[in-house]
Order: structure tokens, then C-alpha cells, then sequence
């Protein structure tokens, strides 16, 4: 590892965060010299639905439990929804080779080439993970074990619970939140205050 390259945004929805954006976020500061990765979630994600269940709130605390176990990582929420917004003021941005396919098609950007390279051009340094059979177009690239990389959160949710990250595993045990939306209603409607 170099000299200490500051700090890295890694943008996602994290519902729910899983054991390879753990991985993820550990290469970038083992790899790429990054001081704290901060988790970063938009309110209004950009090119995702509302997600009802669980709730924003709950799903940040989530992350916070996980930050709290680990000092090289943060949790920010935004507004922004654009990586290029969201990255403003970072070392380094995060992204798997899905979404920087996404972050290149101009249709995010109203369709305009133009746009779409002046909201590259702000991007700070990009750090890549891979992901299936997404290009890598010359960046630099994450070095994740291979049984990282079909993970995700989509899967999850349809029943790989055991690629939860822990604190989210626990939460999810607790509640119900991603396998039981009916028990996690009741847990919620029976919390105080």
C-alpha cells in the first residue's frame, strides 16, 4: 500500500449490504491507499424505485452498526444522485463495473454524450469492482475474491441470506426486514415511540 490517498465514496443502496460491499470497501483501503470509505446512500436514488420495506431510516441504521464495528468506514446519506454529485469533495469514488456501464449510457444523462463526459470529467479518482462480464474500459480495478463477485443484494432478497453482511444478517433475524415484510411491519408498528 502507498501513501495515503484520503478518503472514498461508495455510493449504493445497500438493501441490504452484503458481505462482498464489505470486501469491496475493505480493497479500496487496502488496495488503493484510502484512509475511510464512506458508504454513501441517496435518499432518491437515481434509476431505482421507492423502496418501502425496509425502511430508509432502519436500513441506515443498519450501516451505522456496521460502521461501528470498523473505523475505516463511514456512512453519509445524500440528496445527490448523480455519481458525479454524490463523489463531489472524494479522494476516490467507488463503483462495480454494472454500474460504471450505467454511469456511461448517456440516456442518464438526457440522452447527451456531452453531458454524460462533463459529468465524468468530475468524477474523482475511480476505483473498480468487477462484476460478471462488465468491462473495465482502463480504470483501475479492485482486486475482490472471486467468491465476491455474483454477490448482491438482489439475490438476497430472493433468499441468499447468507450473503447478508453480519450486522444486517442480525437485524434481518431480529425483525424480518428483507425475509419477513409481514413480520417486519408488526415489529415495527410494536417498537416504543
Amino acid at each position: 500500500m502507498g501513501a495515503v490517498a484520503g478518503v472514498g465514496a461508495y455510493p449504493g443502496s445497500f438493501n441490504p449490504p452484503t458481505v462482498a460491499h464489505l470486501a469491496i470497501a475493505e480493497a479500496a483501503v487496502g488496495q488503493a491507499g484510502l484512509r475511510r470509505v464512506d458508504l454513501i446512500v441517496s435518499r432518491t436514488p437515481l434509476g431505482k424505485g421507492t423502496v418501502a420495506l425496509p425502511t430508509f431510516e432502519d436500513r441506515v441504521a443498519v450501516l451505522d452498526a456496521i460502521a461501528a464495528t470498523r473505523s475505516w468506514l463511514g456512512v453519509r446519506v445524500t440528496d445527490a444522485q448523480l455519481l458525479a454529485d454524490i463523489s463531489a469533495g472524494y479522494d476516490a469514488v467507488i463503483v462495480g463495473a454494472d454500474k460504471w456501464a450505467q454511469v456511461m449510457d448517456p440516456a442518464w444523462y438526457g440522452g447527451s454524450v456531452v453531458a454524460r463526459d462533463a459529468a465524468v470529467d468530475r468524477l474523482p479518482r475511480v476505483l473498480l469492482a468487477p462484476r460478471g462480464a462488465f468491462p473495465a474500459d482502463g480504470l483501475e480495478q479492485l482486486r475482490v475474491a472471486a467468491h465476491h463477485l455474483d454477490v448482491s443484494s438482489t439475490a438476497v432478497r430472493a433468499g441468499r441470506r447468507d450473503w447478508m453482511a453480519p450486522e444486517a444478517a442480525a437485524f434481518d433475524a431480529e425483525t424480518g426486514a428483507w425475509s419477513d415484510p409481514g413480520r417486519y411491519q408488526r415489529w415495527r408498528c410494536a417498537r416504543p415511540g
